[in-house]
């Protein structure tokens, strides 16, 4: 196995942004403010620029007596006031700690994290993407954050904390997870019945097909269903099924496996079930044609789907509410909220990006006050009413009041879908994305995603390419 210096970190991380991030960190889920989505999560690749950038300044550095610290993040323009608000609320909380925000944009974050760490002058706290955590974590550049909640305070719930070696390095700021959107205008034209909201009425992956055939049209009106459709001039396809890497996961445990055993150790990808799910996906462009080609490599799914009218479902992650469909709903979208499909077993994913402190800084102590407070629903509620963050708290999903306060904003789909998807279906069906608890999965997703891109266009089979790269994605969930 190849050894770094700490120096060096994970230089290889760059990471495909889950979810707008309005995911993960306002996005996987991402999702971060991309898959950040918006927020995505993280797929890898980028090497260090061989001339060191420029570190970002920080915004509005105070003058003050107070204990200066800086907060990393990236996102869109509504995030960022979304973040400065709440930095603000914070300077009048409490009169020790002053913070600046430190933005850099998605596309180029993790590589600036790496030159900043490399020449000593990390900020000291910051969002980070889920799959960089524990390799981060790995190489010495995270902090124990472990004691940043006193015994009975609340804190986030256990599904959302990063652990290596025994140690909690990080606790996502967002509870995000997979559900399914759909355009209730197709469905009334084509006179169906809307996908259900509530689990124990989920449809399984056959009903789920067969309901995108009937909604799938070509030019002249037909579907996959009648002789004369014609495959070459689609103008509106029935489904879309997200194939970013890292939410791909949730096909393979749908269907009774996985991409790794339960405590991470072991890639089972190889697994008859794990292959069959993925091929099942790809046959929806292949076999049945109910839905558009999809590299798998970029997270604007929602956008390329319901928001551009071509689609008449797709599955993404709960970000999508405020950093897309909210805007789209207001231009005259007419989208419902459903749960996921499922083959054998109703599971969703969750995640949402993780806020870290950097060893670097001089001020631990008070970098995880600052995080301790933002980490409060109520302190980041713009960005949970906007529909762009889940809470992280138990109590949400669980007070009847806390859960209407969070529900019944402008920005959600009505309450009798919001609830049995956003509460119910997370409550009972979710499980931690991998990256929680297995490391490497930045050169893991990367590979899979590499490797896969001829499974989409027909050239190869699930079984071949896993088969053919076992070796290859054992190795990098291994750090060779």
């Amino acid at each position: 196995m190849k050894s770094y210096p700490k120096i060096t970190i994970v230089l290889a991380v760059c990471i495909s942004m889950i979810m707008s991030l309005a995911a993960c960190a306002g996005g996987n889920g991402d999702p971060q403010p991309a898959d950040t989505p918006a927020d995505p999560p993280a797929v890898e690749g980028a090497a260090l620029p061989e001339t060191v950038p420029d570190e970002p300044e920080p915004e509005d550095q105070p003058a003050t007596d107070r204990v200066q610290i800086t907060y990393s993040f990236w996102g869109n323009e509504a995030e960022a006031e979304s973040v400065q608000a709440a930095i603000d609320e914070f300077h009048a909380y409490q009169d020790r700690i002053e913070v600046s925000i430190m933005p850099i944009p998605w596309e180029t974050y993790m590589e600036n994290l790496n030159t900043m760490a490399m020449a000593g002058n990390l900020p000291d706290t910051g969002i980070m993407s889920e799959a960089g955590v524990l390799q981060w974590a790995s190489q010495g550049m995270l902090l124990d954050i472990s004691g940043m909640y006193a015994p009975g305070e609340p804190r986030p719930m256990d599904s959302l904390a990063f652990t290596y070696m025994g140690d909690t390095v990080a606790y996502s700021v967002a509870n995000v997870f997979l559900v399914m959107y759909y355009n209730k205008d197709m469905f009334d034209a084509a006179g169906l019945d809307y996908p259900p909201s509530n689990p124990d009425e989920a449809w399984n992956w056959d009903e789920f097909v067969e309901v995108a055939r009937q909604l799938t049209l070509d030019s002249n009106g037909n579907t996959p269903n009648d002789p004369d459709f014609d495959s070459n001039n689609i103008v509106q396809f029935g489904a879309m099924v997200e194939n970013l890497t890292w939410q791909l996961e949730v096909w393979a445990l749908s269907n009774g496996s996985g991409f790794y055993n339960d405590d991470g150790t072991e890639v089972i990808i190889d697994d008859p079930a794990a292959i069959e799910a993925i091929q099942r996906v790809a046959d929806l462009h292949l076999v049945h044609n109910v839905s558009p080609l999809s590299s798998g490599m970029t997270d604007d799914g929602v956008q390329r789907s319901i928001v551009a009218g071509t689609v008449a479902m797709t599955t993404n992650g709960t970000w999508n509410i405020g950093t897309a469909l909210s805007a789209a709903r207001d231009e005259g979208l007419n989208y419902g909220l459903a749960v996921l499909p499922y083959m054998q077993e109703l599971v969703t994913i969750n995640t949402g990006g993780p806020n870290v402190v950097f060893n670097q800084t001089n001020h631990p102590e008070e970098a995880m006050e600052w995080l301790r407070w933002y980490g409060s629903p109520e302190n980041a509620w713009g960005l949970i009413a906007d529909g762009i963050w889940n809470p992280t708290l138990d109590s949400y999903f669980t007070d009847e009041t806390l859960m209407m306060e969070w529900l019944t904003n402008e920005a959600y789909p009505p309450i009798e879908q919001s609830r049995p998807v956003l509460v119910d279906f997370f409550a009972n069906h979710a499980r931690p994305a991998s990256w929680y608890y297995t490391n490497n999965t930045v050169d893991f997703n990367q590979l899979l995603g590499d490797i896969l891109g001829d499974v989409w266009i027909g050239r190869a089979t699930a079984e071949e390419v896993i088969m053919d790269n076992i070796d290859a994605l054992r190795n990098a969930h291994a750090g060779w």
